[in-house]
């Protein structure tokens, strides 16, 4: 678990037990998986990564889940791409179907660019051109670069994107933090920061992904990584003041034994729960939180907590600090899986307007017990909506730029002089072809009557409209392939 630093930042004190972290991978740096040596093929060693990119560890995939129909997938991805093209408009006119569609999951191949235009990163990257390059092309506060150095190793060392000590994965990881501590110096970095980066350099580019990061956490979690971690302890209290409509089981339990949320739930808040779902289930949670906000978040641990300490049959072996602390450090996988915990969230009713009427609540009760928070966060946004309002894109900001752009090189006025000519003679050529008698078809049916020229008879003309309709409909399934394949 988690415990507070009176600096920037959180500890995780106990890393033998979780999901990603380098220990668990190797006894010492010079035997570990994650070697330069070992993936330039000195070793021995044959590594194959699941669909997720993971070669082991807890949140490997294990198929529980049956994959979505290739048909389906690429229908999903029409739609996507059909929202992407109009995103204001979608936004404006139609954001209870994006929800929807969000909730059943984005298509893997567009879940990066969604995550990008939910977060309102792209219009973020599109008002600042050259804001990260710049960033990147400085040397840094030392004391931030140090800590950050230490860190790169921890970040889902069971990845192949992270695996390699100094590969392409920890530089991206490296470069989006250090520019972080740049566009942010008084907030610096939190160790917290460094899962949320690296789940965004899986599915993005290394600018899209410090757009990203900066609005994870300016708005989605303001004030979750500054020093105190103010915001983290107030949602904490958030978070067991709802739990109490919730699960009063659950609730009277966890009051009883004295156990603070502050000692179960900051890791999976200020990680947004990356160290501790599989991934199947991190990815669906991210689509939701991307497009709804932290209540997504909410809604998680409250599904986690009532399922784990929600009957009193279940809390009978756990009477104790110790043994409750054990049991939620070790919650049992059937409540994580994917299907079960995305359906139990979309069905729990806490709305934004809950998260915010308890939070002005438990704000009271802070300034009376600690006094004013040190750390004046801008206010949280509930979601792609409401950042979309607050800041209302231009048109040119949401316009897709292609990924790749291939040089072509201009044409001389000799070149197209020529090209002009040579058109001209393939008209001529075309017409000529059109006032002659037709061509043979190659392609006649058998018993066929070759149609050789002049008007053809009835029969005939029955023939070549078949003939016709049978090429349009080869042509027809050619151009929908080319227009839907991805």
């Amino acid at each position: 678990m988690a415990k507070l630093q009176s600096g920037n930042g959180v500890q995780w004190t106990d890393s033998s037990s979780q999901p990603g972290t380098v220990e668990s991978l190797a006894g010492h740096d010079s035997s570990s998986v994650g070697s330069d040596v070992e993936l330039n093929g000195s070793a021995n060693i044959e590594i194959h990564a699941d669909k997720y990119g993971f070669i082991g560890g807890a949140q490997q995939y294990k198929g529980e889940n049956d994959d979505i129909p290739p048909e389906v997938l690429r229908q999903r991805e029409a739609k996507w791409l059909d929202m992407l093209n109009s995103w204001d408009k979608w936004m404006a006119k139609k954001h209870n179907k994006v929800k929807l569609r969000c909730q059943k999951g984005i298509p893997p191949s567009l879940r990066g660019r969604a995550w990008l235009y939910l977060s309102g990163g792209k219009v973020k990257k599109e008002q600042n051109h050259g804001k990260f390059q710049e960033l990147d092309s400085q040397v840094g506060d030392p004391k931030w670069l140090d800590v950050i150095e230490k860190d790169l190793h921890r970040q889902f060392p069971f990845h192949e994107m992270f695996i390699a000590r100094g590969g392409h994965g920890q530089q991206d990881l490296f470069r989006v933090l250090k520019a972080y501590t740049l566009h942010r110096p008084e907030e610096g970095y939190c160790q917290a920061q460094a899962p949320i980066a690296a789940v965004l350099l899986m599915h993005m580019p290394a600018e899209d992904a410090f757009w990203g990061l900066v609005q994870i956490c300016e708005k989605y979690l303001p004030g979750y990584y500054s020093a105190g971690l103010e915001a983290i302890q107030l949602d904490g209290e958030i978070l067991f003041a709802l739990l109490k409509r919730v699960s009063p089981v659950a609730h009277r339990h966890l009051k009883k034994y004295k156990i603070d949320p502050i000692l179960y739930m900051t890791e999976w808040f200020m990680c947004a729960f990356s160290r501790t779902l599989p991934w199947a289930s991190v990815l669906r949670v991210w689509d939701m939180f991307f497009c709804e906000g932290v209540k997504i978040i909410f809604r998680v641990g409250l599904v986690l907590l009532k399922c784990m300490l929600g009957s009193q049959e279940k809390l009978k072996a756990f009477q104790g600090q110790y043994e409750t602390m054990e049991l939620l450090r070790s919650i049992e996988p059937r409540y994580m899986q994917e299907v079960f915990l995305v359906q139990e969230v979309i069905e729990l009713a806490v709305s934004e307007r809950d998260v915010e009427k308890e939070g002005l609540s438990q704000l009271r009760r802070w300034k009376e017990t600690h006094g004013e928070l040190h750390c004046k966060s801008p206010p949280r946004m509930h979601g792609a909506k409401a950042i979309m309002s607050a800041e209302p894109p231009s048109r040119q900001d949401l316009k897709q730029n292609p990924t790749i752009i291939v040089q072509v090189p201009q044409a001389t006025d000799g070149q197209v002089e020529k090209e002009r000519n040579t058109k001209k003679s393939k008209g001529e050529k075309k017409k000529e072809t059109i006032n002659a008698s037709p061509p043979l078809n190659p392609y006649s049916i058998p018993g066929e009557t070759p149609i050789q020229s002049g008007n053809p008879s009835p029969g005939e003309s029955h023939l070549l409209q078949k003939d016709v309709v049978l090429r349009g409909s080869i042509q027809s399934l050619s151009s929908t392939e080319h227009d839907t394949y991805l």
